[in-house]
């Protein structure tokens, strides 16, 4: 039409979608393989093209801009403490149970059921973060109320079921369970002994909950588990979001946080103003308890973030490969290929991290997993910010949009750091595995030393003793230990001149601060034809 338009849109990439992040990526077909759990290829190949639909991108995208909003009151001004979410939250719920990420470690009876169940979460971190958040805690929750047995008997079933019930109605009225945690307090934050929430016996293992939580994520849950004081010290306690008679638990929402990312996924301050709650393990032992929950949801901040460096990567790749600059594809520049090899290493050496953790949960090695979880957790953590901002910046401009999947992943990026104890908490946790457990600290070196006569890097570190483990000095430690764990991984399962590159530049000191240094020698092209996620339809 003469005059409409003043220019021809050329030179954009096409939209990221038709892709299966399963067959694409094939560093996690890889370990899925390695790790035994071959077996879960059909589910995780109808996952991954699931992840990849313009369908599930659009309601990622819906539920973050029309983000959660509190009812406090009915329109007759009676209480109900409600969370109202974008529909298209239900429907990524809907999904993601019906993945089974919450449960499949637990209910399938096939050898690295973590594994496999692992590989689904890191796949559902790369279509939405929000949902992964109340899977998460869904999962773990059943290391606390094994402490139950009776309460895990009676709601296993329901919180283990690939269904999805939004209704806010008691659990003996639905047909499947959400479960939360809700632990922080305003003065304490991740010093759990500072909690000051009340627990008032009524009788028969039952109290009422006096007090208030700083953070509590997914408030409408089914369940969930909490922190209050006993006569006998800090205990840990299950309550239901409503009673067995309809009513609302006495949980009062104060406010919905207004948060940098996870955006989709409603967080509050909450009061306990009398709620009812039972009793979950030996009274006076509630933060071991909790904590036992906390290692699982650990090692999920390690696979959401190792997921999200991925999804990052793939689409940054993909720009690369259809924008051109300088009468060259951006990919094709050496210096562009840099970087995004460089990014790419990184990416695939946090899946292998995290998903080593997994096995190690399967294989019944509580020592190794006593301490891999939290370095994983540290380590994986604290790189995906890097990754996500270094991707962005691929992107140009237009990565800086809300529009672009680019800036949610980058606002997504810090929350697991944040998420199950920051990062000086989670190295503090480090330094006293090493040095008050020798069982965890004697795996991990078993674990790293398998390896060993791979590459001169990583011989130089196992024949140099650690540095004097102290406070000031555990993030070093802890970074020293993850470094060199994934090399030795990467030595051991990932293509020559991937782990050759890493051991280098991470181990070896050869690169520099920023992504993009990786020295002459390298096989950038070999690397991003690896990392590279094509696009099937």
């Amino acid at each position: 039409m003469p005059g409409y338009a003043t220019h021809e849109v050329l030179n954009q990439p096409p939209e990221f979608t038709g892709f299966n992040a399963y067959l694409g990526d094939a560093a996690l077909r890889d370990a899925v393989t390695a790790f035994g759990a071959g077996w879960a290829e059909d589910r995780l190949v109808a996952c991954g093209a699931r992840i990849g639909t313009a369908q599930l991108q659009t309601l990622a995208y819906d539920a973050n801009r029309q983000v959660p909003a509190l009812r406090t009151h009915d329109r007759f001004g009676h209480r109900i403490d409600m969370v109202e979410f974008c529909p298209a939250w239900h429907g990524l719920m809907t999904g993601i149970r019906a993945d089974e990420v919450h449960a499949l470690g637990w209910t399938a009876a096939r050898p690295a059921a973590h594994v496999a169940r692992a590989a689904l979460s890191y796949l559902w971190s790369q279509g939405e973060a929000g949902v992964g958040c109340p899977a998460a805690m869904t999962f773990a929750s059943m290391a606390a109320l094994r402490h139950a047995p009776g309460l895990l008997e009676k709601f296993r079933g329901k919180i283990l079921s690939a269904g999805y019930d939004p209704s806010p109605v008691p659990p003996a009225q639905k047909s499947a369970l959400t479960v939360a945690m809700a632990m922080t307090e305003k003065q304490g934050g991740s010093d759990l002994r500072q909690t000051q929430t009340e627990a008032t016996p009524t009788g028969g293992g039952r109290f009422q909950l006096t007090g208030h939580k700083w953070f509590f994520s997914v408030p409408t849950s089914d369940l969930f588990l909490t922190l209050a004081r006993t006569d006998a010290g800090i205990s840990c306690f299950l309550a239901q979001g409503w009673r067995d008679d309809g009513s609302r638990n006495l949980l009062l929402l104060q406010r919905l946080k207004d948060k940098c990312g996870n955006r989709s996924n409603a967080s509050a301050e909450v009061e306990f103003r009398g709620l009812e709650a039972e009793l979950v393990g030996v009274e006076g032992r509630g933060i071991a308890t909790i904590l036992e929950m906390a290692q699982l949801t650990r090692l999920e901040c390690a696979l959401g973030s190792a997921g999200l460096m991925r999804q990052a990567v793939a689409r940054a790749i993909h720009h690369a490969g259809h924008r051109t600059a300088f009468q060259r594809r951006l990919i094709d520049q050496p210096l562009m290929a840099n970087v995004l090899a460089d990014m790419a290493i990184e990416a695939e050496a946090a899946m292998w991290l995290a998903m080593r953790t997994a096995e190690a949960l399967d294989a019944g090695e509580a020592a190794l997993f006593r301490i891999l979880a939290p370095i994983a957790k540290y380590w994986i953590c604290k790189r995906a910010p890097a990754v996500a901002a270094e991707a962005m910046e691929c992107h140009g401009g237009n990565g800086f949009i809300e529009e672009h999947v680019a800036a949610r992943l980058y606002r997504d990026a810090p929350v697991n750091g944040l998420w199950e104890g920051s990062g000086n908490v989670i190295c503090l946790d480090v330094l006293r595995a090493m040095t008050r457990e020798p069982e965890a600290a004697a795996a991990l070196r078993a674990e790293t030393a398998l390896a060993a006569g791979g590459h001169s890097a990583l011989d130089g570190f196992l024949a140099t003793p650690l540095p004097q483990p102290t406070e000031a000095n555990a993030r070093y430690l802890t970074q020293q230990l993850a470094v060199a764990l994934t090399a030795s991984l990467l030595l051991r399962f990932a293509p020559p001149p991937l782990a050759e590159a890493f051991c280098v530049t991470r181990l070896g000191g050869g690169n520099g601060f920023a992504f993009g240094s990786l020295p002459e020698g390298v096989r950038a092209d070999t690397i991003l034809q690896r990392a590279a996620m094509p696009v099937l339809t």
